[in-house]
C-alpha cells in the first residue's frame, strides 16, 4: 500500500489568523484527559478538582520541558548560537523525553506545594497520557515531521512536504499512535485492578513508563536519524529511552519488595 502525503498542516488561514491540525489535536488530547479523569472520578469531585488544577501546571511545565528537551537533546549546536529562537515554540521542536522530565518535575512541585499524597494521584495522572501521545503522533504525521526510514519495498508513505523527491518511508508516527492506544488499554486495566481493587499504588505509573519507553525504543528502529549520524548503533531517542526503562524496572523491584513486606506483616498479625 502506498500513500502520497500532501496534507497541508494548516486547516484554516484567514490573514494573520491560522488554525493548525497540530494545535487542534493537542487541545483535543487535553480535553480527552479531562474527560477520562471525570469518568474515573464521577463519585469523587474533590479529587477531580485537584487534577483539574494540576492539569494547568502540567501543560505549562510539560511544554517548557518538551521545548528545552528538544533544544538540549537534539539541536543545541544550533540554538547555542540563536538563543532567542528557543522562545519561538510556534516554529516547532518538542521532545517527548523532555516532556516527561518536565511533567515529572511539575508534578513533584505541585504535590509539595499543595501538600497532597503522591500515591493518591500518580496512577490517575498517567492514565490519559497515552491518548495525548496518540494525538501528538497524529499531529506529527499530518505535519510530515519525525518521518520514518526508507522502507526499501513497494509500500509506505511518500512525504512530499518533507522532501522534494519523496521516497517510500515507514509511517513511524502512526506506529507510535497505534501503540499509544494499546498502552492506554493496558494502563487503564492496571489502574482498575492494581490501584483500585488491590490497593497497590505506583504499578500503573511504572507500567506506563516501561511500556512507553520500551515501545519508543523499538519504533526508533523505523525512524529517520535525528542529531546522530546513521553510523551510530542507536538513535538519540533510543539512548534517551534507556534510563527511563531502567528506572521503571527499579520501581517494579521496589514495589515487589514493599508488597512482600506488607504480606509478611499481614501474616504475622493474622497469627496473633
Amino acid at each position: 500500500m502506498i500513500f502520497d502525503h500532501r496534507i497541508d498542516p494548516i486547516l484554516v488561514s484567514l490573514g494573520p489568523f491560522t488554525v493548525r491540525y497540530y494545535g487542534l489535536l493537542i487541545v483535543f488530547g487535553i480535553l480527552v484527559s479531562l474527560l477520562s479523569w471525570r469518568l474515573l472520578l464521577k463519585n469523587d469531585k474533590e479529587k477531580f478538582t485537584v487534577l483539574f488544577d494540576l492539569l494547568v501546571w502540567l501543560i505549562i511545565g510539560g511544554t517548557i520541558g518538551a521545548r528545552l528537551g528538544h533544544v538540549f537533546f537534539y539541536e543545541w549546536s544550533y540554538y547555542s548560537h540563536n538563543l532567542l529562537e528557543i522562545l519561538m515554540i510556534h516554529r516547532g521542536g518538542l521532545s517527548s523525553h523532555g516532556l516527561t522530565i518536565g511533567l515529572a518535575i511539575t508534578f513533584i512541585l505541585f504535590i509539595q506545594i499543595k501538600h497532597i499524597k503522591i500515591r493518591d494521584y500518580i496512577d490517575l495522572v498517567i492514565i490519559p497520557i497515552p491518548l495525548l501521545v496518540v494525538c501528538i503522533r497524529l499531529a506529527n504525521f499530518i505535519n510530515s515531521e519525525i518521518v520514518g526510514r526508507v522502507t526499501g519495498g513497494e509500500w509506505g508513505v511518500r512525504f512530499h512536504l518533507f522532501e522534494r523527491s519523496a521516497v517510500l518511508r515507514h509511517p513511524s508516527q502512526l506506529y507510535e499512535a497505534f501503540l499509544g492506544l494499546f498502552i492506554f488499554v493496558v494502563v487503564l486495566f492496571s489502574y482498575k485492578y492494581f490501584t483500585v481493587k488491590k490497593k497497590i499504588p505506583y504499578v500503573t505509573f511504572s507500567l506506563f513508563i516501561f511500556l512507553y519507553f520500551t515501545t519508543r525504543f523499538l519504533v526508533e528502529f523505523f525512524k529517520e536519524y535525528q542529531t546522530l549520524s546513521a553510523s551510530s548503533p542507536l538513535t538519540m531517542g533510543q539512548y534517551l529511552s534507556i534510563p527511563f526503562i531502567v528506572i521503571s524496572l527499579v520501581f517494579f523491584v521496589l514495589i515487589y519488595m514493599q508488597s512482600n513486606k506488607g504480606s509478611k506483616r499481614k501474616i504475622l498479625i493474622d497469627k496473633k
